[in-house]
């Protein structure tokens, strides 16, 4: 019997459907498979990538940590070279103060060499005289002028005459011998002194070789410290904790000052202070130092080794080295006033020394990372930083 055609038309509609059907099933199957795949390896990738800014943050904070404290020990460095250079610049200034005193030693005694020997030849000369005169009235026998009895009175004058002339004989004897005692002890000194003087010379150009070889070091120190460049941001910061720094130490000096009767301060001396040090003004007053820090004294440019004076009578308040200010000095003037002279090459006077107007208390440096030499200066009242050009002329 046959099968309706309809009927064979139906089955196989019927199977592609099922054709179909499994079809997507499979389709869906390596679909959904290879998604999972993708979704595995992005998220490994994600992960990787992660991991990767991790251990990138992780080495910069190391990287940083490093460089803080690789430029903290040089910063140290950077005080231990300028102590160093402080300690030989002062030695070589206490030479040089002893040069000039042997010197001007030296020429008194060949002055005073010089007159000896003349009044020396004087007194030659003058001896000479006496004893060519009494070997010119030597012709007559002393002792037989005294037994004559003729001419009494001319054997008298001749006696006198002849006493006369020994006394004065054995008084130039005696200057004479006190003429060439003085001599040679003069003479003695002089040798001395110019050998002291070659000694000093020797000292004070070994003195110079290691000055030289120190200012080197440091060199090589700010060279490092410049390869550790801070940002805009932690120059501020740096710049803001230096003067915290200095503040801190201000208020404590404050506390330990004793009034002094005889120190009055500086309310009545404007504009009639000289200033500290001859030189071009770098830095005025209130002008921007970093961000919003202003200059709170002034930058007075000035050679390596000039005298720094100070600008009145006071007490040494603070004599060291003060990092960003390198070694400085505090004086207390009374009433609240203080002077403060920063970057110094070498101190000169030592905590609780009393320093007159225009004395010398340092010398001109370039200390504290400076690149250029040059004295940092401030006055302060009751704490508070004042225009220095109110007070001096």
């Amino acid at each position: 019997m046959l099968k309706s055609p309809f009927k064979n038309i139906h089955i196989f509609r019927q199977l592609l459907s099922n054709l179909v059907i499994l079809s997507c099933l499979i389709f869906a199957n390596f679909s959904m498979a290879a998604d999972t795949t993708n979704n595995k390896k992005s998220k490994q990738e994600s992960t990787r990538k992660l991991s990767n800014v991790q251990h990138a943050i992780a080495k910069q904070e190391s990287n940083i940590f490093k460089a803080n404290k690789d430029r903290a020990l040089l910063e140290q460095q950077l005080k231990n070279d300028d102590l160093v250079i402080a300690k030989v610049a002062k030695t070589i200034r206490d030479t040089e103060q002893r040069l000039k005193a042997t010197t001007k030693k030296i020429v008194a005694l060949s002055k005073e060499k010089q007159q000896l020997s003349t009044q020396k030849n004087k007194q030659e000369r003058l001896l000479a005289q006496q004893l060519r005169s009494a070997y010119t009235t030597g012709q007559h026998d002393y002792l037989k002028l005294l037994l004559n009895q003729d001419e009494s009175k001319k054997i008298q004058r001749t006696i006198s005459y002849y006493q006369y002339l020994n006394k004065a004989r054995l008084n130039e004897i005696d200057k004479f011998q006190v003429t060439i005692t003085q001599l040679m002890q003069v003479a003695t000194q002089h040798q001395e002194q110019v050998a002291q003087l070659q000694t000093l010379k020797a000292n004070q150009q070994q003195q110079r070789k290691t000055l030289y070889k120190n200012k080197n070091k440091r060199r090589q120190t700010l060279a490092s410290l410049r390869t550790k460049l801070l940002s805009s941001k932690q120059q501020l910061v740096k710049l803001k904790a230096e003067e915290a720094n200095l503040n801190t130490a201000l208020q404590k000096l404050t506390a330990l000052i004793r009034a002094e009767v005889n120190l009055v301060g500086l309310s009545k001396l404007k504009r009639k202070l000289s200033w500290p040090v001859k030189g071009r003004l770098l830095r005025s007053f209130g002008s921007r130092k970093q961000g919003y820090l202003k200059w709170k004294g002034v930058l007075i440019s000035a050679p390596i080794g000039r005298q720094v004076h100070t600008i009145h009578n006071g007490t040494i308040l603070f004599s060291d080295w003060l990092k960003g200010y390198g070694l400085l000095t505090v004086i207390d003037h009374g009433n609240g006033y203080m002077s403060l002279y920063a970057h110094s090459q070498t101190l000169l006077k030592s905590v609780g020394d009393r320093v007159e107007t225009g004395e010398p208390i340092a010398l001109v440096g370039q200390s504290g990372g400076q690149d250029q030499a040059g004295l940092y200066f401030e006055i302060r009242h009751q704490g508070k930083a004042v225009n220095p050009k109110l007070w001096c002329k």
